[in-house]
């Protein structure tokens, strides 16, 4: 069941950090800036000497734009983690804002309470991360913090952050941090946020809705169905690696002693407990790309180039598996009927969800949409989705300000009292900054055997009609990449992680 493959987080055995990313390490030329524990870099510029040898566009991007605030909400959308964002109808009742206060940073002739009601106003809420113990790395405690961040659709300027809130409980210690105030407050705010991110996306979007969701299938499809069956074969390719790349994250990323235990604030018990808190809430609809979008209110936004390339891959994907489901079940009854089948979802709900019984996939199925609409989710979690959390943590994060692995010190009580000195004191000191270079750049690096999406050389199906779907699949995602590439055409920062040629067919890292 996936709550007992959580608990396995925290239990499996030692790896050796050093062995683990030291090829990593040797690759970005930081082998001996990665023994400096706890020295703290001079200034934010010091930062670049760690940040020579491996580049991309986007992080030498992210390291130019990285404090202005259109690319903090940039991020929301198009970022690491762009599942979070959702339209505010109204204030949290744990945010005491006034309109007064964000008055100076709306368009003109407008009010807070008008763009609520127009519904421009959105919110990135890591209510999830409250109550997490945080980790203590060499004797020295590490710091996390749960904000609400409140963004406003600018006509002119775009996605803009215009209040943060850096914990769940108002009070006057917990101050909202506002964009007219003071620069290195609001600049340590928003570092907050991203702390935040990097904890989300890495354990929960990434690793849970990801990896260990599918999982769940790799499980049931090897233990109740046959290798002649039709959904083992339409599933196949798609597991490819998954199960073998999640014991080596159990291993060396999350273990009681992995990577993560050692750089991340949230290490040791804290991912455990940020994972179970998770997984408690997950939904089978939040893993539908149109029902998704829809229950977050984020169908209109502007320039959201993650919800537009998804939704064109769930097309296609839901196409494909369709076309592949209808040679073999003619009508409902067929998928009723079959009892490997049955075997098959009995096993994924009660073993695999067995503890989260509002998951909302029943025990059964009884219809083809059923069927089609379920594979579909679990061959888009592990080819797209995971491509769109994965592939970019190197882009996102080399540039360590922009999405800190770790904080030092804790969250800023005081607006008035932040200094550069404070910033560096809370950032990742040299050796997390080059551990955090390490591990993002191991991870999202594309694998010398991919298969990229689409491509299946093991033929598992040989029926000429099967042959016909797949040739069908493969021309959609053929054009699905020419137009993502003209939408990107003359765009400053393009968005490629969806391009069809750069998701891989399965989980394999």
């Amino acid at each position: 069941m996936l709550s007992v493959r959580l608990l396995h987080l925290a239990s499996s055995p030692d790896s050796s950090l050093f062995h683990a990313l030291s090829p990593s390490l040797i690759e970005l030329s930081l082998k001996k800036l990665a023994i400096l524990f706890g020295r703290s870099w001079c200034d934010l510029d010091d930062f670049k000497r760690c940040f020579w040898k491996l580049k991309s566009p986007i992080s030498e991007y992210c390291m130019a734009h990285w404090k202005e605030d259109w690319f903090f909400g940039y991020q929301c959308l198009n970022g690491s983690n762009p599942r979070m964002i959702q339209r505010c109808e109204k204030l949290p009742d744990n945010l005491p804002l006034s309109g007064d206060m964000v008055q100076g940073v709306l368009a003109p002739r407008t009010t807070l309470a008008k763009e609520l009601k127009a519904g421009n106003i959105y919110m990135v809420d890591y209510a999830v991360m409250d109550g997490v113990p945080s980790n203590v790395i060499r004797g020295k405690p590490q710091y996390i913090a749960a904000p609400i961040c409140l963004l406003y659709e600018h006509p002119d300027k775009g996605l803009i952050p215009i209040a943060i809130q850096l914990q769940q409980t108002p009070g006057l210690d917990t101050p909202i941090f506002l964009p007219n105030d003071p620069p290195l407050a609001w600049l340590l705010a928003k570092i907050w946020v991203r702390h935040s991110e990097f904890q989300v996306f890495q354990l929960l979007s990434h690793l849970l809705r990801t990896h260990l969701f599918v999982e769940v299938f790799c499980v049931a499809t090897k233990r109740q169905l046959p290798a002649v069956h039709p959904v083992f074969k339409l599933l196949t390719p798609h597991l490819r690696y998954t199960l073998e790349i999640n014991c080596r994250g159990r291993t060396q990323l999350v273990s009681a002693d992995g990577i993560f235990k050692r750089v991340v604030s949230t290490g040791g018990d804290g991912l455990l407990i940020l994972s179970q808190k998770e997984y408690k809430v997950l939904t089978y609809e939040s893993l539908q790309p149109k029902l998704d979008f829809q229950q977050r209110g984020t169908n209109k936004m502007k320039d959201y180039f993650y919800r537009d390339h998804c939704l064109l891959l769930w097309e296609a994907i839901h196409n494909y598996v369709k076309g592949i489901i209808s040679l073999y079940y003619h009508i409902d009854r067929d998928v009723e009927e079959d009892s490997e089948l049955q075997l098959w979802i009995k096993d994924v709900v009660e073993e695999g969800f067995v503890d989260i019984p509002k998951f909302g996939l029943a025990n059964n199925l009884k219809t083809r949409e059923e069927l089609i609409t379920l594979l579909s989710v679990v061959i888009f979690t592990s080819t797209a989705q995971h491509a769109a959390t994965n592939n970019g943590q190197f882009d996102w994060c080399a540039w360590v300000p922009n999405t800190p692995c770790t904080m030092r010190y804790p969250p800023p009580t005081n607006k008035d009292t932040v200094t550069m000195e404070m910033i560096m004191d809370t950032l990742p000191d040299v050796s997390q900054t080059c551990l955090e270079m390490a591990i993002t750049w191991h991870l999202g690096r594309p694998q010398p055997d991919a298969v990229t999406l689409g491509q299946y050389p093991e033929q598992y199906f040989t029926e000429p009609k099967a042959h016909q779907v797949i040739d069908s699949f493969k021309e959609e995602l053929k054009e699905i990449e020419e137009h993502i590439l003209q939408q990107n055409e003359g765009l400053e920062l393009p968005y490629l992680f969806l391009l069809p040629s750069r998701i891989e067919n399965s989980i394999t890292i």
